[in-house]
């Protein structure tokens, strides 16, 4: 096994925060070497490369808490200045009564937990996949505020004067905001009836924009989602949001060391869970659950319109499988071919690979 301590010469700790970074460089036993606090902007990123060349020189490694958000700015800048960056996900701190809490040992905690790992993550790109993210993540946001909406609009039902809300309260969502959004007031209607129409009509058409707008935002992920993977919306049960967010998760060739590390990542890899003379294994409650949300919607869809997943969910079944069994299964089977479909055929995994993956 290749050991991160046996190929730099010192690791240096990033704790990121929205307006500071805090760096420490650390050997290869642990040891701090020295600290730094800037700005999080483009001159405290200069401020940081010239602290490595001075207090780290020679072999090094950036282990940056938080590549995708506050420490977005300075992965990108390391990165486009050959410098080696892994990404560390809530380094492990002792509990709080028992121990302090800084950037500082924060950051000596981050060079530390990426001495420690058996493997490392490379952070995720930027260019093509963040084009894919950022109108995935607001046509997610747009979809959840839709929902708040409808809820909001069945709820002014329920307690809106009996005239209004017998002809309203049978409707199925659809038809009950397009209703709503339609509805008017006229000199007839009390003042309460008036308010009421009013908010109906206001919540149904904020429903109705939403709704709009997310379906503008998914018809930008088609073209995308082709460019970046062209045959993965031919398999079935693919679609545009759910090629997004596989492609999202997983970033870019070479990232994950093997179709087993995305599993993992997807928490669809099989945890054991037998007990005396029953020996089953069971779903994965951990990993990228917007990931496993995807894989979930995939397999949903082929147990409708995909006759050999229906042939295998039927051999199963005979065979003694629960359904949540038959679907961790597939999930496993489906993250494999997935992978090996973005991955690419023919690629072999580099020793950076196997240590930052």
């Amino acid at each position: 096994m290749i050991m991160l301590a046996d190929r730099i010469d010192f690791v240096l700790g990033v704790d990121t925060h929205k307006h500071t970074h805090t760096a420490a460089a650390v050997t290869p036993a642990g040891g701090l070497v020295a600290h730094l606090t800037v700005a999080a902007d483009a001159a405290g990123y200069r401020r940081l490369l010239a602290f490595a060349d001075e207090q780290a020189p020679g072999r090094r490694i950036w282990a940056i808490e938080g590549t995708g958000s506050f420490g977005a700015g300075l992965t990108s800048h390391l990165l486009e200045h050959g410098e080696w960056v892994v990404e560390i996900d809530h380094p492990k701190r002792p509990a709080r009564r028992n121990g302090a809490k800084t950037d500082e040992l924060d950051a000596v905690r981050a060079a530390r937990e990426a001495l420690a790992r058996e493997h490392l993550a490379q952070p995720r790109r930027r260019g093509a996949r963040e084009a894919l993210r950022v109108p995935l993540t607001t046509r997610e946001n747009a979809m959840r505020a839709r929902t708040k909406a409808i809820c909001q609009l069945k709820d002014l039902v329920v307690s809106a004067p009996e005239s209004l809300r017998r002809p309203l309260h049978a409707l199925p969502s659809a038809a009950l905001v397009a209703h709503c959004a339609r509805v008017r007031t006229n000199t007839a209607h009390s003042v309460e009836q008036r308010y009421t129409i009013l908010a109906l009509r206001t919540t149904a058409r904020r429903a109705l924009a939403l709704e709009a707008e997310a379906a503008e935002l998914e018809a930008q992920l088609e073209p995308l989602v082709k460019q970046a993977a062209p045959t993965l919306l031919d398999e079935p049960g693919v679609g545009p949001v759910s090629a997004a967010q596989l492609l999202c998760s997983w970033s870019h060739a070479g990232r994950l060391r093997s179709e087993a590390a995305f599993a993992a990542l997807a928490g669809v890899a099989p945890i054991p869970a037998s007990s005396g003379q029953v020996t089953r294994h069971r779903l994965n409650r951990s990993g990228d659950r917007q990931l496993n949300r995807a894989l979930h919607t995939i397999i949903v869809s082929r147990q409708v319109h995909h006759p050999e997943t229906q042939a295998y969910v039927a051999r199963r079944t005979v065979e003694g499988k629960s359904p949540r069994e038959i679907k961790r299964c597939l999930k496993r089977h489906l993250a494999r071919r997935l992978f090996r479909l973005m991955e690419g055929p023919g690629r072999r995994c580099s020793p950076d690979c196997q240590l930052a993956a």
